[in-house]
């Protein structure tokens, strides 16, 4: 699907230049400790060995979540950003810190620095030819509360992001009070709230949890929710999950969604409170739902669209961009960045979706997780040229492809 694409307007870039953040990126921080291995010529079994001593390379340390990895992207992308994680005063605390100051100094005023807990870590074991092991300490982020965001420090921001909500234990425990609670506090500041989520071990405490009544509680406080479509359906309907995850075999369970089933699912999102709906579908691309009432619409708070009408009763399937795909860490987490990019700059929802498959793209032709970000004059220019579209594998029947836009729409929705 080669096509040109229209350029990607920046619409009130006088707004750079303030002191105040365009948006405010919150939630899950931790580092990643990755230890380089090499050619390790012995199995898993003999490497975990009591006693046994493994020579192993260089560790390649790196902030991970969704403050960091939409954070940094969002930064990377020319906007102003704050983030509000929550780590702990130790070595661990202080080097999460200190790399995210090297990008920017002025991202780290925001972070939240505790005594009383200990700051989250994983140790990433990836061994050649073995599934990468994670060994995750949730520390501090599973202390974090509404007391804990800077309300102050949104003055003049128009976007709050919220990120990974299942893996913070205080945000789903009592039924997702306290993250109702948070989301209430900066809704009554009159910012549009994003939250996006992360899928939970189903034998822990978050898997355990009764999602839909956690979100029943927190989306009539979210405008736009950009979970993948597997957590979604993880959380909604566990008994369907299963089953598509039997049916995909360890493969992509995306390739298994169909336009009826993300629509079911996005439409319930809507019917609890939420105004926009984005499912990422990893390599199938981002699908979109809207909510029919545009004064839902225009109530989103500072980054609502100028034009409901363009946002009302959307439906639409962005594919992905055809890239040489170098490693895919956070490449949801800088989608949904691109998407939040576009909300930001006053673009239609053909606009946004083209730009958080776009900036997706650009995430996964590097290694880690934001380095391959440029700045959105950059992402402007790639789409302005032929850049091609992958094709979609999930069923999409009934549907038409819009080729002045890039994207998939059902054959019984206009505009």
């Amino acid at each position: 699907m080669a096509r040109r694409l229209r350029a990607l307007s920046f619409l009130g870039g006088e707004e750079l230049g303030k002191s105040s953040a365009d948006v405010v990126v919150a939630g899950h921080i931790c580092l990643d400790m990755i230890p380089q291995f090499g050619q390790v010529r012995t199995g898993l079994a003999d490497i975990l060995v009591p006693g046994k001593l493994i020579d192993v390379g260089r560790l390649t340390t790196a902030t991970g979540g969704p403050v960091s990895n939409t954070g940094l992207a969002l930064h990377r992308l020319g906007f102003t950003v704050g983030l509000m994680g929550k780590v702990g005063d130790d070595v661990v605390g202080r080097a999460i810190i200190d790399l995210i100051r090297q990008r920017d100094p002025a991202l780290a005023e925001g972070m939240i620095v505790t005594r009383d807990s200990a700051s989250s870590y994983t140790v990433v074991i990836s061994l050649p030819g073995v599934d990468r092991i994670f060994l995750h300490c949730p520390g501090a982020n599973d202390t974090f509360g509404a007391e804990d965001v800077n309300y102050g420090k949104l003055e003049g921001a128009r976007l709050f992001h919220f990120g990974y909500p299942p893996l913070m234990r205080r945000m789903f425990a009592d039924g997702g009070q306290e993250l109702a609670s948070l989301l209430s506090q900066v809704k009554a500041r009159e910012l549009t709230t994003a939250v996006d989520m992360a899928r939970p071990d189903p034998a822990s405490d978050a898997g355990r949890a009764d999602w839909r009544a956690i979100l029943k509680r927190a989306l009539p406080y979210v405008d736009v929710f950009l979970p993948s479509f597997d957590e979604t359906l993880f959380m909604l309907d566990r008994e369907r999950f299963s089953q598509i995850e039997q049916a995909s075999a360890g493969g992509d369970m995306n390739a298994q969604a169909d336009g009826v089933l993300l629509r079911s699912l996005a439409d319930e999102i809507i019917g609890l409170g939420a105004a926009i709906v984005g499912l990422k579908l990893g390599v199938q691309g981002l699908y979109l739902r809207t909510t029919k009432d545009p004064l839902r619409i225009s109530a989103m708070g500072r980054c609502a669209p100028s034009d409901a009408a363009e946002w009302v009763d959307k439906e639409l399937l962005a594919p992905c961009f055809q890239v040489d795909v170098v490693g895919t860490t956070g490449s949801g987490d800088c989608t949904i960045a691109g998407f939040l990019g576009g909300l930001l700059k006053g673009l239609p929802p053909e606009g946004a979706m083209t730009a958080a498959v776009a900036v997706g793209a650009c995430n996964v032709e590097s290694a880690d997780a934001t380095s391959g970000i440029p700045h959105w004059s950059v992402v402007e220019k790639r789409l302005a040229g032929e850049w091609r579209r992958r094709d979609v594998s999930c069923d999409l029947k009934g549907w038409t492809w819009d080729d002045l836009n890039g994207v998939w729409r059902p054959g019984s929705t206009t505009g």
